[in-house]
């Protein structure tokens, strides 16, 4: 297993201590573990791109790892009442419906790739959560994690749509 794919994997095994962390309330040390996972996957993909080390398991388990950490943190979230219960309905309708039509594209040979505004909602969401788990600690970020998170859920509404746009194809026949 190359490089990046342990950076993968590093970010995924970082969840549960992720969650043990935050539901214990030492949002310092999660925030720290959410932060460094975060980091992996800035670097796995320029370790994977620079060196050519992009693997099949790379590209499939990369952006789920990031769904995995960031809807983690977004499902406490939620729990501590830091953001609405819809929001994630919401982000997680949109991640569904991504899923399926890439499975069915998948299944006629299509290879679906991430648009801009799907990499502009994951960069947001990224600088959405530490920043509302350090609002959690002191509310000086109170303002800067809630519009990082409804910028991210609008990009995530159009990323969504802009998804179904382009591959219309996919819905017919």
């Amino acid at each position: 297993m190359n490089l990046p794919n342990k950076l993968t994997l590093a970010r995924i095994i970082a969840v549960p201590f992720f969650i043990v962390f935050y539901m214990k309330d030492m949002y310092w040390v999660s925030l720290i573990i959410f932060v460094l996972a975060s980091l992996t996957d800035m670097a796995d993909g320029k370790i994977a791109r620079k060196y050519n080390l992009v693997t099949n398991f790379g590209k499939i388990m990369d952006p789920l790892a990031d769904k995995i950490l960031v809807y983690a943190a977004f499902t406490l979230m939620v729990a501590n009442n830091v953001i609405p219960g819809w929001t994630l309905i919401i982000i997680l309708f949109r991640e569904f419906l991504v899923a399926g039509v890439r499975t069915v594209a998948a299944s006629k040979g299509t290879v679906i790739a991430a648009d801009m505004a799907g990499k502009i909602k994951t960069f947001l969401q990224m600088f959405a959560v530490p920043c509302l788990i350090i609002k959690t600690i002191s509310p000086v970020f109170f303002y800067a994690g809630y519009v990082l998170f409804y910028a991210s859920l609008v990009m995530t509404v159009i990323s969504g749509a802009n998804y179904c746009i382009k591959n219309k194809s996919v819905f017919q026949g």
